[in-house]
């Protein structure tokens, strides 16, 4: 059975404002949900927030045929184009709302955050702008998928800790949707599985909400009167804000946990040790799953490489010069080595049953670097501690043979021989 998606939303002005600037979208014959949070002058954030749902859900609508692909057959091609178009869409509410602001005096200066989850079969696209939020319930976990763009959070990535800095900088978006005629957007690629739960809300509900808080509210509350249950919660603990929530929920086919189990690999690599949940999904976004049968050569000493393999299911046997040292099953991993260099295998690696492995390329490694300066300094962090213990371990050996070499030659009598006299 293929997997299922419920949605419901609602929108609540609060008990401090007199005008309702939030907006949402459900649109769930398109798979979009969309949830913006306007600014500007008398009533300007209300036209904003409108009209950024409204370019946005009917952008994606126009460019189904891309998440039908996707859905399809979700190969790295069809996630970046769909990947893509969220982020042209976004761009162009952006593009219209600087316009009208342009050409409205009462305008100016009006703007929207955007949160949007499109989903595509057993995949889903995210796109983000301002601090409303995205949450994924998985596992009974709660992991929030979008980083506010404020002024407070850019302080904290920078180091600065000062308090009185710090709140300052609590509401201060360093990105909005229509404030300039562009702006940077950030997606991120996910697979689903059945029992997820996304929570989309604006900053009116997450201002009110521990994170801890929430994997209890999805499961202790009727699934119907959730979201109307957020909007009293923020209401009862004070309600300054308009508060807007778009609760997700996928259901059908088996109760999978394939997904958490690519996310639980590969976070306990040394190499992506130091990223959470959002970022350790962004490398499965650019990693493919390869089927090998039993007895297939992976790959082969000397050969260039590349790519980084994780084993999801079935063994491997590493092979040097034609002898096994070693197999590996379920979260072994080999190459790590290719996403640095372009250097030469140093083993061959053969499948000793039908194999399933999760592989990352180092051009996709690259170019999600380029894109994330977080993800960035984290994984050459971890590049640099993983050189280090190589290192290290290297120089022991080398101590450990000159000893060895050392303690032989001390027990060891040299017999030359010499002609005997008169010979």
């Amino acid at each position: 059975m293929p997997l299922q998606v419920t949605a419901l939303g609602i929108s609540d002005v609060g008990r401090k404002r007199k005008n309702n600037e939030d907006s949402f979208l459900v649109r769930e014959d398109a798979g979009v949900y969309v949830v913006a949070d306007g600014m500007g002058g008398h009533q300007a954030g209300e036209v904003a927030s409108q009209r950024a749902v409204q370019i946005v859900g009917d952008h994606i609508a126009r460019f189904q045929h891309v998440f039908k692909r996707l859905a399809e057959e979700p190969t790295q091609d069809h996630r970046t184009l769909a990947l893509h178009v969220v982020q042209s869409a976004i761009q162009a509410a952006c593009a219209d709302i600087y316009a009208q602001a342009t050409r409205n005096e009462g305008m100016r200066g009006m703007g929207t955050t955007l949160v949007c989850l499109v989903r595509a079969g057993s995949c889903a696209v995210i796109g983000h702008v301002g601090d409303s939020r995205i949450y994924l319930l998985r596992g009974g976990g709660v992991h929030q998928l979008t980083e506010d763009h404020t002024l407070y959070r850019a302080q904290l990535k920078h180091g600065i800790k000062d308090p009185t800095n710090l709140n300052k900088g609590k509401n201060v978006l360093t990105r909005a949707v229509g404030i300039q005629e562009s702006v940077e957007v950030d997606t991120l690629f996910l697979e689903l599985q059945s029992g997820d739960s996304f929570l989309l809300c604006s900053d009116g509900l997450h201002g009110y909400l521990e994170d801890a808080e929430i994997p209890a509210l999805f499961s202790e509350t009727d699934p119907d009167a959730l979201p109307r249950r957020l909007i009293q919660l923020a209401n009862d603990r004070g309600g300054k804000d308009n508060i807007t929530a778009i609760v997700v929920r996928v259901h059908g086919g088996a109760l999978g946990g394939e997904i958490s189990a690519k996310v639980e690999f590969l976070r306990r690599l040394q190499l992506f040790q130091h990223l959470d949940y959002k970022e350790a999904s962004a490398v499965l976004a650019i990693a493919d799953t390869r089927v090998f049968p039993s007895n297939s050569v992976i790959v082969r000493e000397g050969d260039d490489g590349e790519e980084l393999f994780v084993v999801l299911r079935g063994q491997v046997a590493i092979e040097s010069d034609d002898v096994e040292i070693a197999q590996l099953g379920p979260g072994g991993h080999f190459g790590e080595m290719g996403l640095i260099q372009n250097a030469p295998r140093s083993a061959t690696v053969r499948s000793v049953e039908p194999t399933d492995a999760m592989v990352i390329h180092r051009t996709q490694m690259l170019e999600l670097m380029r894109r994330d300066q977080t993800v960035a300094v984290k994984l050459l962090w971890a590049f640099v501690q993983v050189l280090s213990q190589r290192l290290r371990s290297t120089n022991s050996d080398l101590s450990e043979a000159r000893h060895d070499l050392a303690d032989f030659e001390s027990r060891t009598t040299l017999v030359l021989p010499f002609p005997k006299s008169g010979s």
